[in-house]
């Protein structure tokens, strides 16, 4: 009876399995057990019950069985599955029109960029055949260009000689006039007292008719010629005038008295002194004591003795690196100029600053006096020079010319003449009368940072970022030597009193003396690795001073007796 009943409940089991197979198909179907009619869904939770209970009797095994799966469950997450895959068909349909609606765009793009390349290679070519066409036009231009630039040249330098030659004349006449006037009978001899430098206007207890007469003469045709405006005369009252060129250069005598050429080994370390606690940037010598001043970029000027060492006077005032100083001619003044784009002139007897200038847009590098002591040049960053009168207080002239900052500026020796060198890689002569540039010196391949004349003012010595020197015939404003002190730069150079030896001031820590009449170059060791920036003589002890970055000064005496020790002293 049980196998029976076994089997009863197998066939009934299959029947179940058949409607759950169905069932889960979709079709719906009934099934009569007894007269009670039940759902697919309720004979599924039976045929689970009872299958699950026959597994527990050991009838059957569950992996002979398997799983029941649940229809209802199963319909919810094949319908879940069916709507996500119709969210992904729409999904890529829109992305599918987008990138369609892109690459038609692109390829509109790709037509334009087309046609717009067409177009600039058509407007490449005709400008190359323009450009060629100019080329061999000014080709023919450029010879004749050449020749007349030549004849400028020439001209203005034969107009600067002549000018030169005529105040000369002009002063010698008026000199020998002035002493026939005072042979005449009943007038007797006087004879100026002689001052340092050249006054620019005469007493006028000495002046007689004919000098008035010579005087209001060249005013005249100063008026006449354009050099001064009557309405810019009569505005500036207090201007000072420029003298003529024709005082004796009393270097000359100097230079006579020092003639004697330097000789190997003469020049020997005398003193180091500590006077600046950053780098020493320049040097002036007094032009009738032994007192040396240095300017650093402590924004300090001081005064020293050149016997001990010995601080003389502080300057104070700057805002900024002192960059270029000069005494007075006279020795009573020093002017200053400074990274704070001013110039002051300081009264050395009353120990402070009379007179600011201001006017530069940037930095000034360097400054210079005039020989007759009422103007002073100035040479700044923002690639002009200028000229200012120190009675009236005011920029006379403004110098442009120079393409790059201009590096130094100094007046000939008793002229109006002012050399300016700059980083344009060139050297300019200009007239200080009419702020108008006389003559250009082309040849450094490398920007210029200083220049100087000779005492005689024949020469000017310049130097460049590659420590190439070169010196220049005034006369002509060509090259006369050119000697390679590098490969560090040479930062600033300075004639001997002789005129015979150039000193180089050179990154590398040495100072290098140049010989030119013998050939010579020779390096003096005193700073170390420390850079040089600033390098002059001293007459009549001869001597030679060098700053260096480390703010000490080096004195180098000539001779062979000269003693080596070496010597700190804190200012």
């Amino acid at each position: 009876m049980s196998d029976v009943s076994s089997c009863r409940k197998l066939v009934f089991f299959m029947k179940c399995s058949e409607e759950i197979f169905l069932a889960n198909r979709g079709v719906h179907r009934f099934m009569i057990i007894g007269n009670e009619k039940c759902s697919s869904i309720f004979l599924i939770g039976i045929v689970s019950a009872h299958q699950y209970e026959l597994i527990e009797r050991g009838v059957f095994r569950a992996k002979d069985v398997g799983f029941v799966p649940t229809v209802y469950t199963c319909n919810q997450q094949l319908k879940a599955e069916n709507m996500r895959l119709r969210e992904d068909l729409d999904n890529y349909k829109r992305a599918a029109n987008k990138a369609k609606e892109a690459f038609l765009k692109m390829q509109k793009e790709r037509d334009f960029h087309r046609m717009h390349h067409k177009r600039v290679v058509q407007e490449k070519n005709r400008l190359i055949c323009d450009i060629r066409r100019l080329k061999a036009h000014y080709a023919s231009y450029e010879p004749v260009l050449k020749q007349m630039t030549e004849k400028y040249q020439s001209a203005l330098r034969q107009k600067m000689l002549t000018s030169l030659e005529r105040d000369r004349a002009v002063g010698q006449v008026t000199g020998l006039q002035a002493i026939l006037h005072n042979l005449q009978p009943g007038y007797a001899i006087q004879i100026p007292v002689k001052k340092a430098g050249h006054e620019c206007e005469r007493k006028k207890g000495l002046e007689g008719s004919t000098q008035r007469a010579l005087q209001e003469a060249r005013q005249q045709k100063m008026l006449d010629a354009g050099l001064v405006k009557d309405s810019e005369k009569k505005r500036y009252p207090k201007d000072s005038e420029f003298p003529v060129d024709s005082q004796v250069n009393s270097y000359l005598a100097r230079a006579k008295e020092c003639s004697q050429p330097l000789k190997h080994g003469e020049y020997k370390l005398e003193n180091t002194l500590k006077l600046h606690d950053s780098a020493v940037s320049c040097l002036a010598s007094h032009p009738l004591k032994d007192m040396v001043v240095t300017g650093s970029d402590d924004r300090l000027w001081k005064m020293w003795a050149l016997r001990d060492g010995d601080i003389i006077m502080v300057g104070e005032g700057h805002t900024d690196w002192v960059s270029g100083c000069c005494f007075h001619p006279s020795g009573t003044q020093l002017v200053t100029s400074s990274g704070d784009t001013t110039v002051q002139i300081w009264d050395l007897s009353k120990g402070g600053c009379v007179l600011t200038f201001k006017g530069h847009a940037q930095a000034v590098w360097d400054c210079s006096w005039h020989s007759c002591g009422d103007f002073v040049a100035s040479a700044s960053k923002d690639s002009t020079s200028k000229i200012w009168d120190v009675n009236s207080e005011r920029c006379r002239y403004t110098m442009r010319g120079h393409k790059d900052s201009v590096s130094s500026i100094e007046f000939l020796p008793f002229s109006n003449t002012v050399l300016t060198s700059s980083a344009d890689k060139t050297l300019s002569l200009w007239d200080a009368r009419t702020g108008l540039r006389v003559c250009t010196f082309y040849g450094h391949l490398h920007s210029c940072n200083h220049a100087t004349f000779s005492p005689e003012s024949n020469m000017i010595a310049s130097c460049d970022t590659c420590g190439v020197l070169k010196l220049w015939d005034v006369r002509q404003a060509v090259p006369m030597l050119s000697v390679d002190t590098g490969p560090r730069s040479a930062n600033q150079v300075a004639f001997d009193h002789s005129g015979c030896a150039v000193a180089v001031a050179s990154s590398d820590g040495t100072v290098k003396v140049v010989q030119p009449g013998l050939g010579q170059l020779h390096s003096l060791q005193g700073h170390g690795e420390t850079e040089m920036q600033s390098v002059a003589f001293h007459c009549p002890a001869e001597r030679l001073l060098s700053g260096a970055a480390d703010g000490t000064v080096c004195l180098w005496t000539y001779g062979a007796s000269a003693s080596m020790f070496s010597m700190e002293r804190t200012a």
